[in-house]
């Protein structure tokens, strides 16, 4: 492969389209006199093209997860700098958008509150890592913890379209989902990497 560095770039894109997302949101649009119409689908669910917007820009965000560690793995171009790049991007878009929609009260407080507080401990396990000279890479259940996150959240942004005509908060359960998958890796991360906290 000629471009060796590409999963680090498709990381990098992935934080950039995150940054993007969190402006919209955050954005008082109201105040430069711009609006975002909202519509009521059936009588229950209301689509609101700014969310539809961030949604449509996060599903490419999270998407470019998957490739960047795909061609990574493929093509033998797995390194340090992109696991922890990787690591800083996902944080960056999952986290911050959780925050954001908890403060717009789309979702309950405990989800973000939890999944911060797992992901503080876990970089403090990483770091103490580090200083002894290894790299944390993740694991099969933070990996989960992220896929049902970023599902979750996109059904969210997006007014669990078309489930929620039929009352089925997809949206809910994959959020929870993932917040008792990061209870579950914090734990492993803290049982695999114990030994470095004996000193």
């Amino acid at each position: 492969m000629k471009n060796k560095d590409l999963p680090n770039q498709l990381t990098i894109f992935r934080i950039i389209l995150s940054i993007i997302v969190i402006i919209i949101l955050l954005f008082p649009f109201n105040m430069v006199n711009v609006t975002f119409p909202k519509y009521l689908i059936d009588g229950t669910l209301i689509l609101d093209i700014k969310l539809v917007i961030c949604g449509v820009i996060f599903v490419i965000a999270s998407i470019t997860d998957g490739i960047d560690g795909y061609i990574a793995r493929k093509y033998d171009l797995v390194t340090d700098k992109g696991k922890v790049l990787d690591a800083i991007a996902d944080k960056i878009l999952v986290n911050s958008i959780l925050i954001i929609l908890c403060g717009q009260g789309y979702i309950n407080p405990l989800i973000p509150v939890i999944v911060v507080t797992r992901d503080t401990v876990v970089n403090t396990i990483k770091m103490i890592a580090g200083q002894k000279g290894t790299v944390v890479a993740a694991i099969k259940t933070g990996k989960f913890k992220t896929a049902c996150l970023m599902i979750g959240v996109s059904l969210k942004l997006f007014g669990n379209f078309p489930l929620g005509l039929y009352n089925i908060a997809l949206d809910d359960f994959f959020l929870i989902t993932a917040t008792v998958l990061c209870v579950m890796s914090g734990y492993e991360y803290y049982k695999i990497y114990k030994k470095y906290f004996k000193n």
